[in-house]
């Protein structure tokens, strides 16, 4: 089955990064964790869904992969980082990531981003993210989220 042309950018990008997970295209959108976790047939707790911030006095992204039922808590994050979080509009997450918003995958980035992980995702054995496209996903566990982003694992909310 042929996939949609981020979709298989992104999987390219996997096989460049030395990764054998596979990209499926869903039928319904993914857009949002419910509609991930209802066209997958899975908890939206197993959803990873990754949401770029624009952090304020350096204008750079932030990405943080979150569970699918926790609400991201900024100002807990900004302190943390000793850095003030800031909305990042489509344009921002397109330009630093190089995906659209609600395909963001957590990982083939435009240029490395500092991610942080949610720290509850590590309940489960098996995790889906986005995969470059609002109906593309991709199975890993937590522990290769990790490994694939270099990213902090922290309470997130």
């Amino acid at each position: 089955m042929l996939l949609k042309e981020s979709a298989q950018q992104f999987q390219n990008k996997l096989i460049e990064m030395g990764h054998t997970n596979k990209v499926i295209e869903l039928p319904d959108s993914a857009r949002t964790a419910q509609e991930a976790a209802d066209a997958i047939g899975c908890e939206v707790a197993h959803i990873a869904k990754s949401i770029i911030f624009n952090l304020k006095r350096s204008n750079q992204p932030l990405l943080v992969v979150a569970s699918g039922i926790n609400r991201i808590n900024e100002k807990h994050i900004g302190t943390y980082l000793n850095e003030k979080l800031g909305k990042a509009d489509a344009d921002f997450v397109r330009e630093h990531t190089g995906f659209v918003i609600g395909g963001v995958p957590p990982l083939g980035h435009v240029k490395p981003i500092l991610t942080l992980i949610d720290e509850d995702l590590f309940q489960y054995q098996k995790i889906w993210a986005a995969a470059g496209h609002p109906k593309a996903v991709f199975q890993l566990t937590p522990e290769e989220l990790i490994q694939m982003t270099k990213g902090q694992v922290t309470c997130v909310k």
